[in-house]
């Protein structure tokens, strides 16, 4: 069997009667959609969506900041200093190409 991971399940039959009762009704938590009582989707509160997008952007990072340490412990000599209000300014005016707009422009 599928594994369930909400505390809150619902038949898509049930759901097509009144999803505006689900969505009020689940609050912040999670809901399954069961299809043929297996899982086949997710209704996912907005908040708790889009901290898992940021969490995604941050480990879309990961490998960037694990080659910068890499170059780092490679050659000492060859870095930059840079002040914090420098680095915010750099980081304020870089387009952020986030998880949420990759996943926006992925449906046009």
């Amino acid at each position: 069997m599928d594994a369930v991971l909400a505390a809150t399940s619902i038949g898509i039959t049930e759901l097509k009667k009144n999803p505006s009762a689900v969505i009020r009704d689940a609050g912040a938590d999670t809901v399954v959609i069961l299809h043929h009582n297996k899982p086949s989707a997710y209704l996912v509160p907005a908040r708790s969506y889009e901290a898992l997008m940021d969490v995604l952007d941050d480990l879309q990072l990961l490998p960037v900041v694990q080659q910068r340490i890499a170059n780092w412990q490679s050659d000492p000599d060859k870095v930059i200093d840079m002040s914090r209000e420098e680095l915010e300014h750099i980081a304020l005016a870089a387009p952020k190409k986030s998880a949420r707009v990759a996943a926006k422009s992925s449906r046009h």
